[in-house]
């Protein structure tokens, strides 16, 4: 899948559960992109081992890693505060995250950390740190409040229903309408122009995103996670290209309340892409 190039950025959607001994995971979506916004590889892995051989294979001096998914979880129990802090600030855009703690089964974020801390990969929780980075960096993230809090892309009044099926509609209806919003999607993202740039057609698998989307539930999962690991590399370069101007450190703020930080001295936080109203009050 990878032609042993070192990468500027690497996005990892990834799959939040480790598997069973008898079911494995599901799909990460991977890709990795240089600054002009070229997409040198693109694909998928299944479970922690598979995704951290790959991120290994494309890590340069300053790769920085945008994963979705929990990294650092030190709450016991109930909901980060970084993850309050999305819905607090995204949810006139119906965004919210998922709630993680220590005692939830979704655990591949933490089991990523610590493979990819092994390797030399630093976590990254402020932006000071990000650009001072002497090597590899990673981060989390969460697509949702890139494509929401990216003025550029238009999104003014709700996420885009790309991924889950709307209830509240026939089940035909409401597959037509999730791909017809996975599609508009990638139509925005390849003809809004981006700074820094994202360059879907530089590359065969995301390129082929832009083909119309089928009906079929696990086709459409599968290029769905594809398209986050492309938002969550773009997610990496949009941070390093305009640090704090236009992203904000949710659950990292000093004003607000936030989780106590790991053995390592590592801050659960999300770094997310915002408008200017999607800021929190400053303490």
């Amino acid at each position: 899948m990878h032609d042993g190039r070192v990468s500027a950025y690497l996005g990892v959607d990834l799959a939040w559960g480790l598997g069973t001994a008898s079911r494995a995971p599901n799909e990460t979506g991977l890709v990795a992109m240089e600054s002009d916004g070229t997409i040198t590889d693109a694909g998928w892995a299944r479970g922690v081992d598979d995704v951290t051989t790959w991120v290994a294979e494309h890590l340069g001096p300053r790769s920085l890693i945008a994963v979705d998914a929990s990294l650092v979880v030190t709450n016991p129990t109930g909901i980060r505060e970084s993850e309050r802090q999305v819905g607090q600030r995204y949810g006139r855009w119906k965004v919210a995250a998922n709630p993680t703690n220590q005692a939830s089964a979704a655990s591949a974020g933490a089991s990523l950390l610590d493979r990819l801390t092994a390797l030399g990969v630093e976590y990254v929780s402020d932006t000071a740190s990000m650009h001072a980075r002497t090597g590899p960096a990673m981060f989390e993230c969460y697509p949702y409040t890139t494509l929401v809090g990216v003025e550029e892309l238009g999104y003014d009044v709700e996420r885009p229903r790309y991924k889950r099926l709307d209830l509240r509609v026939p089940a035909a209806e409401a597959r037509a309408r999730r791909a017809e919003a996975f599609d508009e999607l990638v139509r925005r993202l390849r003809e809004t122009p981006l700074d820094p740039p994202l360059q879907l057609d530089s590359h065969p698998l995301t390129a082929g995103l832009a083909d119309p989307s089928v009906l079929h539930g696990p086709t459409h999962k599968h290029r769905e996670d594809l398209l986050d690991g492309a938002l969550c590399a773009w997610t990496a370069a949009f941070w390093e290209r305009h640090g704090d101007q236009r992203v904000q450190i949710l659950g990292g703020d000093p004003g607000l309340p936030s989780d106590p930080v790991d053995e390592a001295s590592r801050r659960p936080v999300v770094v997310a892409p915002a408008r200017p109203s999607q800021r929190g009050t400053r303490g």
